[in-house]
């Protein structure tokens, strides 16, 4: 029998004519079909009836799901898979502890002509947050556990437009957590993704994925970078001609160690995490009296934040200095009115107001305004009740 070429079109096997180009699911017609086109130099309408309706060369071309984080090692990866032919569509996850570049990242989508899906992580990012199944990086940052879940959103989103498989700018070993080669299988696993997931950058590191078995791309085309050395990157990246990204560090709040302490002091206080909670952990100065959580702002701009999240809850008690400029105060909880001078003590400390003399701090609840007299908080008392030990001594003016 007539040996036949196997091919591979969206991840299904096909059998190629090698004479017409017709493809055929099963290799018998396939057979058939080449030992007549050979023997009559012409098709049989008999057998070109169980072809499927694309010929070889007019077959589509793979197409694929990046995860593109604006960085660097994302936009090579994406570059990468373009320059085999690969039809390439992008998702740019947003979470409320990155710093985004979201001009960045359109301009990059528009500029190599890829659409861009933006999808948000809310709480379901937040209680993994709080309570990690893979633990915890070298801070709160539960990067496995995020990991999956984007994956498992991006999986999701892949069967919608009809990718044949997915794209990361992960490089082996560059991340001591999350992308050593064990804890990249394990994710691959549990976001049902195994061999679905191609890493240009360091494929020929890592096992075969099914898009090079089936020959959706070229394996010896691909990378092999490892490790925390950028230079390889930034070499590719001249010769790409990608002259604009991101800093690669210092991108999730999460592996910050300031706001991770900020962090776990509020979980020692609250069952739950939720955005606002995110946002305020974001912004000032923060202080615990008795179960009452104190957030003084800094500057103009955190002034200003805070005031917008107030006006949104109830809730909250707000206070500020009445005759001297000075920072917008906000409580968290049910405060008594000993915790309530305190607070205005703390508030008064970052004013402009003169030390050792009573001073006018207004404050306003769900049920009206107050007017009362404090003197600044000292040293000691700063120092007492601050979540961050080491800056509660700094005195810095929060203008308004």
């Amino acid at each position: 029998m007539v040996m036949v070429r196997e091919t591979h079109v969206h991840g299904e096997t096909l059998y190629v004519c090698e004479f017409c180009g017709l493809l055929y699911k099963e290799k018998y017609w396939a057979q058939r079909c080449e030992a007549y086109c050979k023997e009559h130099n012409a098709c049989s309408l008999d057998i070109m009836q169980h072809a499927v309706h694309i010929k070889a060369g007019d077959k589509k071309p793979p197409k694929a799901l990046a995860l593109f984080s604006g960085g660097l090692d994302s936009m090579l990866a994406i570059k990468v898979v373009m320059d085999q032919g690969v039809e390439v569509e992008a998702v740019h996850f947003m979470n409320p502890f990155s710093a985004h570049n979201e001009n960045l990242v359109k301009e990059f989508c528009e500029e190599v002509g890829i659409k861009l899906h933006q999808v948000a992580l809310g709480q379901e990012l937040l209680d993994i947050v709080v309570k990690p199944k893979h633990g915890y990086g070298s801070q709160l940052n539960p990067c496995i556990d995020c990991r999956i879940l984007t994956l498992r959103k991006a999986k999701d989103l892949a069967e919608k437009i009809g990718a044949d498989f997915l794209v990361t700018g992960e490089v082996l070993d560059e991340r001591p957590f999350s992308q050593r080669r064990e804890t990249m299988l394990l994710i691959e696993k549990e976001a049902g993704l195994e061999g679905k997931i191609l890493r240009p950058l360091s494929a020929k590191l890592l096992p075969e994925t099914t898009a090079e078995k089936q020959n959706l791309i070229d394996r010896k085309k691909l990378l092999a970078i490892r490790g925390r050395r950028r230079l390889p990157q930034l070499r590719l990246a001249e010769k790409l001609r990608i002259k604009r990204y991101l800093n690669p560090s210092g991108g999730c709040l999460l592996t910050d160690p300031r706001f991770a302490e900020r962090l776990k002091e509020h979980l020692a206080h609250e069952e739950k995490l939720t955005m606002t909670d995110v946002a305020l952990l974001r912004l000032g100065r923060h202080f615990r009296i008795k179960n009452v959580k104190v957030i003084v702002g800094r500057n103009k701009e955190e002034n200003e934040k805070i005031l917008s999240i107030s006006g949104q809850n109830g809730n909250f008690v707000q206070m500020e200095v009445t005759d001297y400029m000075g920072p917008v105060t906000l409580l968290l909880g049910k405060p008594d009115f000993e915790t309530v001078q305190k607070a205005a003590a703390i508030t008064v400390r970052y004013s402009d107001a003169p030390s050792g003399i009573p001073v006018r701090v207004r404050y306003a609840t769900a049920k009206g305004e107050r007017v009362i007299k404090v003197q600044a908080a000292s040293d000691d008392e700063l120092r007492q009740f601050s979540i961050q030990k080491s800056a509660a001594s700094k005195r810095t003016i929060g203008h308004r």
